[in-house]
């Protein structure tokens, strides 16, 4: 009798169990996450991949850096940001609107000079240094990190306060990607990852800028004040540190 009650009681304990752990599981919940336009993509195959491990929902809101701490400065909910530089998550942080200890570098970026015309790139430095280029297409250098670059690169080759003129400057580089793809500038100083995605359907022609010609363009992430305990959000952060969400940063182009 003794040992048919121990049986029931061991039954009982293993069909509550579980419905304890299910009761105490964390809900699913979602966060807002802002971008860098560079990484918006890369950023919703993240998500996506992140939401099926947790359940969480990641919604996505991309724009240049500048608009984006703008945003933040004026109040919209995001929970984080991934910025395209590493100042902009450190002056959140100063002033208030961000966690200090969440701070971490999670890509560096890399341009390239590409064009839609397989056969206008063939020798990029030359083209740079020496070249006709009629119009060119870069970042808002004053609002896009990226744009930033592409005017280091200009200044390098001694060419920025001539090729001023023919400058087609996007508000973000996403912007500045499609004056390319769209063919109203014949080239454009891209971010590689863009040009990887570009390629699939417009092959063009390309090369890697030197990472020597321009600052590194380390990429941030900071966990925002509106996003302190978002389990969503401190989740996702991790999982861009996690070997799984670097090895998907390198393989679309990022170091």
């Amino acid at each position: 009798m003794i040992r048919m009650r121990r049986r029931a009681a061991l039954c009982l304990l293993a069909v509550l169990l579980p419905l304890h752990a299910l009761a105490q599981a964390p809900k699913p919940v979602r966060a807002r996450i802002a971008v860098a336009s560079n990484f918006a993509d890369v950023a919703r195959v993240l998500a996506a991949d992140y939401g099926k491990r947790t359940g969480h929902r990641i919604e996505v809101s991309a724009a240049s850096t500048g608009k984006l701490y703008a945003q933040v400065h004026a109040g919209a909910p995001f929970d984080a940001l991934l910025s395209a530089d590493a100042a902009t998550p450190r002056r959140l942080v100063a002033e208030g609107l961000a966690r200090g200890d969440t701070v971490f570098d999670y890509a560096t970026g890399r341009l390239v000079l590409w064009s839609r015309d397989p056969g206008l790139v063939r020798d990029g430095e030359a083209l740079l240094r020496k070249g006709s280029i009629p119009r060119l297409a870069i970042a808002n250098p004053a609002l896009a990190p990226y744009g930033v670059a592409a005017r280091d690169v200009l200044q390098h080759v001694r060419r920025w306060q001539e090729l001023q003129p023919r400058l087609v400057m996007g508000e973000n580089i996403g912007q500045a990607m499609q004056f390319v793809a769209s063919g109203a500038a014949p080239l454009g100083l891209v971010p590689r990852s863009l040009v990887l995605q570009a390629r699939r359907r417009t092959p063009g022609s390309a090369w890697e800028v030197p990472a020597h010609w321009h600052a590194p363009i380390v990429q941030s992430a900071v966990l925002l004040a509106h996003g302190e305990g978002n389990a969503a959000a401190t989740g996702f952060l991790r999982y861009l540190r996690s070997p799984e969400g670097r090895a998907r940063i390198r393989a679309r182009g990022y170091d």
